[in-house]
């Protein structure tokens, strides 16, 4: 299939996923009913679902393309946002401003430095604890144990929180839609520059993979760009943490099938991956609905659920060699 097919594809694709994801959920909604201004079916859809869906989109796509950077710049085809600590020191940090904060609810920009800079914190930890080289099986042991860490204060954070603030402590763990409106996605929009930033990195990407000194003769700082991309993908976790929590597994399920789908040039591997990551966590979102409506599943568990078991298969083929 050529690649503008496949874009396509999965561009129409896209768009039945979001009709389906507008039009279904605890009640069903009517496409005439939809369309009468001030009915309760046009407010479902314009203040809830619509949001809701355009914003799984975006976080979608950022994370997809997060991992696949991430991916790229270590070397490491099974580093992501939420493997290597990023996503857990964000959670850990939001979870601690949320707790301090006098009015946490209407500071969702320090809501969301407080989580970038737990990314940051938790990479830089990572990258100190595996070691000057980051070879793969020494950063994911030290990724997962950072990662845990954080979880774990997490954890007490929740513990020690007040009744009226438990949940929204507990709620950085598990990750969820169900409370996003129109606010969080014009929140959302700032990582649109840092998602066209990392798309114009895609030939140093490509370039960093044949490692440091072949970067060097090509007149490329390898570790100004490898700090570069690392900030710009705390950036986009943070702020995807700091709104709906922590959702694991996009940034390396989708770059890997994208991979395997088109080969592994940055300059297709990043924007498919956008376009991945929008389909994966817009298709979870809408599972989690479903799936126990009226009730609804956290949609990182959805995630979680899917991208473990892959995450395993990784493994057993890195073991023997085989990525790809």
């Amino acid at each position: 299939m050529k690649i503008s097919m496949l874009a396509m594809v999965l561009i129409l694709i896209w768009l039945a996923l979001m009709s389906v994801a507008i039009a279904t959920g605890a009640s069903s909604v009517l496409i005439q009913e939809m369309l009468l201004t001030g009915s309760t079916s046009h407010q479902i859809v314009a203040e809830i679902r619509l949001p809701r869906a355009l914003l799984a989109s975006l976080l979608g796509a950022g994370l997809a393309l997060a991992g696949a950077s991430i991916q790229g710049v270590f070397r490491n085809p099974l580093a992501d946002p939420a493997l290597i600590g990023i996503s857990g020191g964000a959670a850990l940090f939001a979870a601690g401003y949320l707790l301090i904060s006098s009015q946490p609810d209407a500071a969702m920009l320090g809501l969301s430095g407080s989580a970038m800079l737990g990314g940051l914190l938790a990479t830089g930890l990572v990258l100190l604890v595996g070691g000057r080289q980051s070879d793969i099986a020494t950063l994911l042991l030290a990724g997962i144990a950072i990662n845990a860490i954080c979880l774990a204060g997490v954890g007490l954070l929740s513990f020690l929180a007040p009744e009226q603030r438990l949940r929204s402590v507990s709620f950085w763990a598990l990750g969820s839609f169900n409370h996003v409106g129109w606010s969080d996605v014009l929140m959302a929009l700032i990582i649109i520059p840092v998602m066209l930033r990392l798309l114009r990195l895609a030939a140093v990407l490509d370039v960093l993979t044949l490692g440091d000194a072949e970067a060097g003769h090509l007149g490329i700082n390898a570790k100004r760009k490898r700090l570069e991309v690392i900030v710009w993908a705390a950036l986009i976790t943070g702020v995807s943490v700091s709104l709906v929590g922590i959702i694991a597994f996009v940034g390396l399920i989708v770059p890997h099938w994208v991979r395997m789908t088109i080969g592994a040039k940055h300059v297709l591997v990043l924007p498919f991956s956008m376009l991945g990551g929008a389909l994966l966590l817009l298709a979870a979102d809408w599972f989690s609905r479903w799936l126990l409506a009226p009730l609804e599943l956290p949609v990182g568990i959805v995630t979680t659920l899917l991208g473990a078991p892959i995450f395993v298969i990784l493994v057993a083929r890195w073991s023997r060699g085989v990525w790809l």
